[in-house]
Order: structure tokens, then C-alpha cells, then sequence
């Protein structure tokens, strides 16, 4: 059977091939030719040398130095090699994929007009990339950078404090899914939603795909640049879908370090020992004007030094361990499993492999099998491990073996997911709150007896209730004695219905109300000693911002007993006076809700298709952070979204054909190509794209190259 190539009328790849290696061979060299910068951005970050091209003043140098310094690109060929003798096939099958990019990237390259804007060319892909490619995604997924906070918290304001600012943080990732048993639907099969919310790249972080073969056809949205499709699937007979546990699996240790005489580090150990490390010097390349930056790359018997060295400073040094690095273990064994499953047990033996980042899982298949539980690697060790940075030098705090994973229910034929407390608690410190879970839970309930479909769901992704607004407006409620223009902007907020929706002047009111009440909150002298964070290193800090933690975690802090005697009632007093004062006049939410895309040339502007184009504004959104509809706002810093939903899916187990998906922009890399914004309408309005399962409905794409 030869290797074909389809695509339907968005421009998404269906792949059919003769054998899995060779379908990943296809998967490769298709994703090189719509994604070719996309791919040799993110090798570029996991090796540590985006700089090279992307120059000093775009934020690669700072990433470069902790992808360095972190030995991404190191972990990521150890574990290829053991993966090379723990599953010669699923290494195999990585190799073939990277044959695949490699083939494809020439050509990718000439219709992707970065490569001559930043003079790169494209290179050559080694099998273990992928696998960089993957922990370059997902090492601050889990946000051990949050306990460098905690630690600062703990320092100045005792460890009471630290739940007052206990939230999702800034800079992780969430997501919402549902699993609708077959009792609940139209059709008596299972349905299974979601959609995964993270920063929004263009292009972005999922691609839409479909892997056919004579062992499994799947659909589903796969990362470019990892063969297979490890999030989200649907394999005609089994669904499955995860959103982030919020567990906790990364540690950071406070090291003792030393040099030698003869030019070596040395590490204090817990037996009072002091033992060598792993030293060398690498250097981080800057294009244009930019100064190379040489890095002392240091790892101890815990793991690599991601701050501070054995010179002294401003900051201790402190080394990071997680379980790749440990286990020389990806979880790439997962992968063919899940493609060839065709039951939830199947899904759930193939979970079983996981490692990073720890996921919960939901699954149904036709038959009537669900599954609900947590995948991945989280060690057992001292509960401070968790909640700070441990000292490396005293007894402990070393990793005891692995937590057996947790399993949810599937109450009423229902179980929903959006990062909050759930089967992983025992697992994590901090969640999500639970509004976006108790708000999907409530509309699906609302609905008593079996009448869900597949094309209901999407009004559950556009939700835009705010439930986190009650604090703020009870506090408002309370308020006398309010100057007419401020008692008139009150009584609005105190009409408005609690949602964030683009068209609506009483959502852009109430988040100007909360920026200046969280700009208030984040400038109290009780607080002071947090503004001024240690000096970490750059990637570090958004996790460290005073103003950002405040603004994620307002709930708790209006809702506290007591606030260091801080009189939150003035605070919002005065917050709302201020405005009244200034006379402002609130048009739509949507005209400062917008997208901020992350792109690697560009940042966050948004960049209209023809270079020749004027500048266009970036979208306006519905939703809010703890919205169904997660488009995050950064209340008390801005009202622009760089944070939402990477795609939505809705997996119908009834007839696959009836499943809906959709991504932020489109199914191509390449700006000016018609399929690189053709869903971003789409996606703003809620609206979703068929799956296509006929193959008569689809376009052949021939290729010169024989794959």
C-alpha cells in the first residue's frame, strides 16, 4: 500500500500508509511542510540556540541560558537512548517520523517566509529532538517556579500566608473536559469535550491530523513536532481526551557548591559529604548586535543548576529535579498503544506507561467503558519538597518511589475536569478554583435524562459566567455613603448578570473595578517586601510578580478573615471612586479583551496575512480567567488574553463523523496560505469544523517525493 496524503476543505492532513512506521514517516514529513518554522523554532529552544536567529531582544537569550542550563537537549538523548533499549519499536517508529521531517523540511522552509526574514536554514533533525521538543513544551507546564514564591511568601510573610495567594498560577496551563456517559445522550453513546487552555501560539500548539493504517485510524490533535497523538484522540471505538492534574513533580533544591583547586564544583551531599559535579561551559549565541553569553552548566546528584552557581551572588544556587531526567523516561511507550486502542482499558493500560506532564485522563468507548483517572510520575518525598526549595545538603528530602495513581468518579454518568481539586489532590498544592468545573457540572445537569449531543456541546466552550466576581460585588454591596457618579457605577456592576461577554459594558466595568482594586491590594506596605523579587533569572519571573499573583488571587484575599489589617472595604472604595472621578466611559469588553498571540518573531502583535497590509487589531474575546471560557486577562496588569483555549474537540462515540474540532488560526504555519486564520472566525464565535471520516470527501495532495 502506498503512502497518500488527503486533505479536507480546512487544509487538515488525513494520512493513510501501508504500516505505522511509514504513517509516521508521513506524519513527519506533512507537519514539515505546514509547520517548517514552527519545528525549527521549538528544536532551536530545546537545544538552547533560538537566539542565534531569533536575536537578543526577543526573550530567546534568557530562554536559551535555562534550556542550557536545565540540559533539555541532554535529557531529551538520554532518554532516547534508553528508549532505544526499553521499546525498539516505539523508537523506532520516532526515528521514522524524524525521516519524515527531514524530507519534508526543504520544501517546508521555502514557503515559510521567517526562514528569510531571519536568514536561518533549516537543519537536520537527530531522533532525539522530538523528544527535546516535547520537554521544551512542558517543563514550566507544571510550574515549579511557583515555589520560588512560596518561599518568598514563607520569608516575609510566615507560611500562613501561603494559601492567601494559592490559585493557578501565571504561568500554567489548564483546560476543561467533560465525559458525558451514554445514559445522558441523545444517541445511549458517550460523548467526550474539552478544550485545552494554554498560551496561544501562531501557529499554534496542536495540529489537527488523521493516522490511518491497517492497525488503527484515529483523529486528533497531535503536538508538531512528537509523532502520534498523545492528548486527544478518537479511534472510531475508544475517545480520550486529559487536562493538567496540577500535580506537583518537579523539586528544587538550595545547594551548597564549591570549587576545586583544579577547576571542578562540588556539591554538598545530605551524608556531609562533599562530591563532585558535572561541570562544562557552553555559549548562547545572539543574532545581530547580541553578546554571547557563556554558561556555566552545573548538575549535582539531585539535578541540574538552574540558578545561582558556587560564586556567591544575590541568589543561593538551586538545582531542579524532575522525573525525566531521573528515569531517563519520557513515556514515549504510551504512544503506539494509544494509537492501536480500541477500549478504555486500553487507553487506561496505555496511561499506565506516562510520565510528563501529569495528566487526568477521561476515556469512553463504545461498548460502554469509562475511565477517569491520573497519569504520570510523581515521586514520593518530604511534604516541604512540595511546598518550597528544600535544602540539598540535609537528610530527607531525596525521591522514595512513585505515587500510584489516582482514580475519579463518573457520577450520574458525568465527570468533569477544569483543573480544580479532584482525583489528583493528593497529588498537587495548588488548584485551579472550581468554578469552571462547577459551571460545567451545572449545565450538564441542567439537562436531566438522555438528550445530549455532540452539537450541543459547544455552547458549553463558550460559556462566560464569572463566578469569581462575587467577592468583589459583595463588597460593593456593602458600600455607603458612595459619591452619586461612584453609587451609580455600584448599582450597575450590582445589575450586571456575571458575564464576561464581548459585547458587554458591564464586564469592561467591572474588570476596570478589579484592576484598580488588585493595583491597590498589590501596593500595601504589608506587601512590600514581595514587589522587589531576588534576582532569578528572567524566565522566572513571571511567577514572581506581586501585581499578577494578587489579580489571580483576589477571591482569597477579599474573603481572608484578616489582611495584615489592611481595610479592604477602603481599598474598594476608593477603587471605584476613582473611576467615577475620571468619568470613564466603558465601551465593550471585547475592545480590550483581545488576543495576544505569542509568536517567536513578533511577540504578542497581532500581524495582519500580507506584509504589505496595515496593521490590524488583534481580536476581541469573550470570557475571562475562570470562565468556562478561559481567555485570561492579567487583572491589574492588562486586559489582553495571551491564555485560552489551544483547540476545542467534542469526540461523539456514536458516529464519529458527528465529532467537532477547532484551533485558534488554522491548519498551516504559513502566513498568507489559505489555511492559516480560515478557523479563527470559527473559533472567536464558538463554531466548530466537521471531522471528516469519508475518504470520497477528500483531496488528494501528490508529492514528487516518494513516501
Amino acid at each position: 500500500m502506498k503512502t497518500e496524503i488527503y486533505r479536507d476543505a480546512w487544509g487538515i492532513p488525513h494520512l493513510r500508509a501501508g504500516d505505522a512506521r511509514r504513517l509516521a514517516r508521513a506524519q513527519g514529513f506533512v507537519t514539515a511542510l505546514d509547520r517548517a518554522w514552527q519545528l525549527e523554532v521549538e528544536r532551536h529552544r530545546s537545544q538552547g540556540t533560538s537566539a542565534s536567529f531569533l536575536g537578543a531582544g526577543t526573550g530567546a537569550v534568557a530562554w536559551d541560558v535555562f534550556a542550557r542550563r536545565a540540559r533539555i537537549d541532554d535529557t531529551a538523548r538520554r532518554c532516547f537512548t534508553a528508549l532505544e533499549r526499553r521499546d525498539p519499536e516505539t523508537a523506532d517508529w520516532v526515528r521514522s517520523y524524524v525521516e519524515g521531517v527531514n524530507e519534508g523540511l526543504a520544501e517546508g522552509a521555502r514557503r515559510a517566509p521567517e526562514f528569510a526574514a531571519t536568514g536561518l536554514a533549516p537543519g537536520h533533525w537527530e531522533p532525539w529532538h522530538p523528544l527535546g521538543v516535547w520537554l521544551g513544551t512542558h517543563i514550566l507546564f507544571a510550574g515549579f517556579p511557583a515555589k520560588l514564591w512560596r518561599e518568598e511568601v514563607v520569608r516575609h510573610l510566615g507560611a500562613g500566608a501561603v494559601g492567601l495567594f494559592a490559585t493557578d498560577g501565571p504561568g500554567t496551563s489548564g483546560s476543561n473536559g467533560w465525559l458525558v456517559g451514554g445514559t445522558r445522550t441523545a444517541s445511549g453513546q458517550a460523548i467526550v469535550a474539552g478544550d485545552p487552555h494554554r498560551f496561544i501560539e501562531d501557529p499554534g500548539v496542536y495540529q489537527q491530523i488523521r493516522l490511518t493504517c491497517p492497525e488503527f485510524d484515529v483523529v486528533g490533535l497531535a503536538v508538531p513536532g512528537m509523532p502520534g497523538i498523545a492528548h486527544f484522540g478518537h479511534t472510531g471505538t475508544v475517545a480520550w481526551a486529559i487536562t493538567n492534574a496540577m500535580a506537583d513533580y518537579q523539586d528544587l533544591y538550595r545547594e551548597r557548591l564549591r570549587r576545586t583547586d583544579t577547576g571542578g564544583v562540588e556539591a554538598l551531599d545530605p551524608d556531609g559529604e562533599w562530591r563532585p559535579a558535572v561541570r562544562h561551559t557552553e555559549t548562547v549565541e545572539a543574532a545581530g548586535d547580541g553578546e554571547p553569553v557563556h554558561v556555566e552548566i552545573i548538575e549535582t546528584a539531585r539535578g541540574p543548576v538552574v540558578i545561582g552557581g558556587p560564586d556567591g551572588g544575590e541568589v543561593e544556587p538551586v538545582s531542579l529535579r524532575c522525573p525525566p531526567r531521573v528515569t531517563e523516561d519520557l513515556g514515549l511507550g504510551a504512544l503506539l498503544p494509544l494509537l492501536r486502542a480500541r477500549r478504555a482499558a486500553d487507553v487506561d493500560r496505555a496511561f499506565d506507561q506516562w510520565t510528563e506532564p501529569v495528566n487526568v485522563v477521561q476515556a469512553a468507548d463504545t461498548e460502554g467503558g469509562l475511565l477517569h483517572r491520573v497519569a504520570g510520575r510523581v515521586p514520593v518525598r518530604h511534604e516541604d519538597n512540595r511546598l518550597r526549595i528544600v535544602p540539598a545538603w540535609e537528610p530527607g528530602h531525596e525521591w522514595r518511589g512513585w505515587h500510584a495513581m489516582p482514580r475519579g468518579p463518573v457520577d450520574g454518568g458525568i465527570a468533569v475536569m477544569a483543573n480544580q481539586r479532584g482525583p489528583a489532590t493528593p497529588l498537587g498544592i495548588e488548584f485551579a478554583p472550581p468554578h469552571r468545573a462547577d459551571r460545567i457540572r451545572e449545565l450538564l445537569h441542567d439537562r436531566p435524562g438522555p438528550v445530549w449531543t455532540a452539537g450541543d456541546m459547544p455552547a458549553l466552550h463558550m460559556d462566560t459566567h464569572l463566578a469569581s466576581a462575587g467577592p468583589l460585588l459583595d463588597a460593593l454591596a456593602l458600600l455607603d455613603g458612595l459619591s452619586p457618579a461612584a453609587g451609580a457605577l455600584r448599582d450597575r456592576l450590582l445589575r450586571w448578570d456575571r458575564r464576561m461577554a464581548a459585547d458587554s459594558t458591564e464586564a469592561a466595568a467591572y474588570a476596570a473595578v478589579r484592576s484598580a482594586v488588585v493595583r491597590r491590594l498589590a501596593a500595601q506596605p504589608a506587601f512590600a517586601a514581595l514587589a522587589a523579587p531576588p534576582a532569578y533569572p528572567e524566565v522566572f519571573l513571571p511567577w514572581l510578580s506581586l501585581t499578577v499573583r494578587v489579580g489571580y488571587a483576589l477571591e482569597h484575599l477579599l474573603t481572608a478573615k484578616e489582611l495584615y489589617g489592611i481595610d479592604r472595604d477602603a481599598i474598594v472604595r476608593e477603587a471605584v471612586e476613582e473611576l467615577a472621578a475620571a468619568g470613564t466611559e466603558f465601551g465593550p469588553w471585547g475592545d480590550t479583551h483581545r488576543l495576544a498571540a505569542w509568536r517567536a518573531l513578533d511577540g504578542t502583535e497581532y500581524a495582519p496575512e500580507a506584509s504589505d497590509a496595515p496593521a490590524e487589531e488583534p481580536p476581541g474575546l469573550s470570557g475571562d480567567h475562570d470562565c468556562v471560557l478561559c481567555t485570561s486577562a492579567v487583572p491589574g496588569v492588562t486586559d489582553l488574553s495571551a491564555r485560552g483555549p489551544a483547540a476545542r474537540f467534542v469526540w461523539d462515540l456514536a458516529r464519529r463523523k458527528d465529532s467537532l474540532w477547532v484551533v485558534p488560526f488554522g491548519a498551516s504555519g504559513v502566513p498568507g496560505s489559505a489555511h492559516h486564520r480560515d478557523q479563527l472566525p470559527l473559533w472567536l464565535k464558538g463554531d466548530l469544523v466537521p471531522v471528516v471520516t469519508d475518504w470520497n470527501l477528500l483531496t488528494e495532495e501528490k508529492h514528487d517525493h516518494d513516501l
